[in-house]
């Protein structure tokens, strides 16, 4: 039972992280959706990762992270971000709000499927970032490798909490400071190009 679950989440992993992207054109839009570890809370706007991460691959990147934002929120808001921007590609970062107010990991995966889903349906790409429950050793929950694997989407799971466990890197307990956010944008940067999008 053990090892089949193994399989099961090795499969997973290897789903997403093949997940190719359409090559982003020049004046391709992306949008970086999500709560204040998207908006940048901790450091300047001018350092928050949307902003580091347009530096980092020559497009256009909207930093539409709203602090304190739940998933069901996000959700609502989508759809008016969408049609105002028209990007070619979504990054969706939330998630770390509704588990501080102890949403269950049902609701919070169930507004993340929907959210993807809209994404798709419209034509547009995503990733997903994973962000770690809030506890002193932690990882990012697996149903956003489990959602990334669902939608075939490329997931970054690993950068949030890296940068989250070391002190120089944070302005708060919950927050990157401006280097913590360049080490964010810096593996989106990088899983952006390893999936073929720039």
């Amino acid at each position: 039972m053990f090892a089949a679950a193994l399989v099961v989440v090795a499969l997973a992993g290897c789903s997403s992280k093949s997940a190719g992207l359409p090559a982003l054109a020049a004046d391709d839009v992306i949008v970086a959706f999500g709560d204040s570890l998207t908006y940048g809370t901790g450091a300047e706007a001018k350092a928050s990762y949307p902003v580091v991460l347009a530096q980092l691959i020559g497009r256009k990147v909207i930093r539409a992270g709203v602090p304190g934002e739940v998933t069901a929120q996000g959700r609502a808001r989508l759809a008016s971000v969408i049609e105002e921007y028209n990007p070619r590609l979504v990054i969706v970062c939330l998630g770390g709000n509704d588990m501080l107010r102890r949403v269950s990991e049902q609701e919070i995966k169930r507004n993340l499927r929907a959210m993807l889903a809209d994404i798709q349906r419209r034509g547009i790409a995503a990733v997903l970032i994973g962000v770690p429950k809030p506890a002193l050793l932690t990882s990012a929950p697996e149903f956003y490798a489990e959602l990334a694997a669902e939608f075939n989407i490329p997931y970054e799971g690993k950068i949030v909490t890296s940068v989250l466990y070391k002190s120089e890197y944070k302005s708060d307990a919950i927050h990157p400071n401006a280097e913590g956010y360049r080490k964010i944008a810096e593996a989106i940067a990088e899983l952006l190009r390893k999936s073929g999008a720039v």
